[in-house]
């Protein structure tokens, strides 16, 4: 991760935290392929495909019908609707419109989930390798964030017992994504009936980010709404997003589902944050959500080839230790047997060496607290997928030569 912001004119709350590094990846793709370079980059944490068709007339529609005034704050009933909707047919559980807020994307709703719920004193644990925004929106609610190293994580299950012995009475809440960012881990079911129960015994709140939950592979069962919900619906809070789904992300649509109560103290902030959402991609979402399906299933069987088919050209460079994740658009080889003294020394100057000799983004672990990985996103087409692997299993294949 990049060096947190250290300036005397700025508020101490901005010192703890530093640009995300997967917002630097992208800013130095950027900057080579306007060079002109040929830059096969791995490093994108948003889907290649297009919106889809339907999702797209709906924008048209509200356009043309001068649907473009402000809404109310919390969105449009019929979007928190459809919100409440899909949650009742995918995870068989009910939610209403005044438990519902309709958010800038997902990030924004957990944004609002950490300065609702934490504060000075609190612990929230969360799991690493994770998602490098969910500690620096702990520490921004002025909360301490618990980065629980869980070992299996890099492989397909997120196994919950360093979760749970790093409970403390101190411990306000739990911050999960499932599938994950950057490993495509799960929570699996079995482990989640046990993390809920012991959440609800202490009355620690659980936050769900679940922006790549359908996006899971192989069959793979997948019901931490409905167990969560189960066990301790009045302290957990869920976060939606269209982004991922529905190849949505420039759209910044997302939401939150919570308690009543804790929805009004959201709805509060957010009215002198941002107030509402865009209205023509709330309209958007509407149709994302309520219209046929069909786009997301052939997005989620497009991802599932392109994840078999890189683990099998990575498999040619066996010092490339690659786990199958279940979920999201991901890999996370452990580059480690790669990295030495007299050549790369951190799985960062791996990838900026990749970046630099063959063209190639590739995230490095340390952005999201795992030295000795990088993320590479197979949300691009077979064909860059294949130049990339030829090209990093090539970069590899250098470094015993160095």
């Amino acid at each position: 991760m990049s060096t947190p912001v250290k300036d005397s004119r700025l508020a101490a709350r901005i010192g703890g935290i530093a640009l995300s590094g997967t917002m630097k990846t992208a800013i130095e793709a950027d900057r080579l392929k306007r060079s002109g370079a040929d830059v096969v980059d791995l490093g994108a944490g948003e889907p290649d495909f297009s919106t889809p068709a339907h999702i797209i007339a709906a924008a048209e529609a509200a356009l043309h019908a001068g649907f473009t005034k402000y809404t109310p704050n919390p969105g449009i009933l019929e979007l928190r609707e459809a919100i409440c909707l899909r949650y009742r047919l995918d995870h068989g559980v009910e939610y209403q419109p005044d438990e519902i807020i309709v958010t800038a994307g997902g990030k924004q709703a957990l944004f609002h989930a950490a300065m609702a719920l934490f504060g000075p004193g609190d612990e929230v644990i969360t799991h690493a390798p994770g998602w490098p925004t969910i500690a620096a929106q702990v520490t921004l609610a002025g909360a301490t964030p618990v980065c629980v190293n869980t070992p299996t994580a890099v492989a397909s299950t997120l196994e919950p017992s360093a979760l749970l012995d790093a409970m403390s009475p101190r411990t306000r809440g739990i911050v999960i994504i499932s599938p994950g960012n950057p490993t495509g881990a799960l929570l699996a079911d079995a482990d989640a009936v046990r993390l809920a129960a012991e959440a609800a015994r202490r009355g620690i709140w659980v936050v769900l980010d679940l922006c790549y939950d359908r996006l899971i592979y192989d069959g793979t069962p997948h019901s931490l709404v409905r167990i969560f919900s189960e066990a301790m619906r009045d302290r957990l809070v869920l976060c939606g997003s269209a982004s991922k789904t529905y190849a949505m992300t420039g759209w910044r649509c997302g939401w939150m589902a919570a308690p009543a109560d804790v929805v009004r103290a959201v709805n509060a902030l957010q009215s002198h944050q941002t107030s509402n959402v865009n209205s023509i991609a709330q309209k958007a979402t509407v149709a994302a959500l309520t219209g046929p399906q069909d786009c997301v299933a052939r997005m989620r069987t497009e991802y599932q080839q392109r994840r078999d088919a890189l683990m099998g050209w990575l498999s040619e460079e066996p010092r490339l230790r690659v786990a199958r994740p279940a979920g999201a658009f991901y890999l996370f080889p452990d580059v480690g047997a790669l990295l030495s003294a007299q050549g790369c020394r951190s799985s960062a100057e791996f990838a900026e060496r990749l970046l630099q000799q063959e063209h190639v983004v590739v995230t490095p672990g340390e952005a999201f607290a795992a030295r000795g990985h990088v993320r590479l996103s197979y949300a691009t087409s077979l064909d860059r997928l294949h130049e990339g692997a030829t090209r990093l299993v090539r970069f590899a294949r250098s470094l015993s030569r160095a």
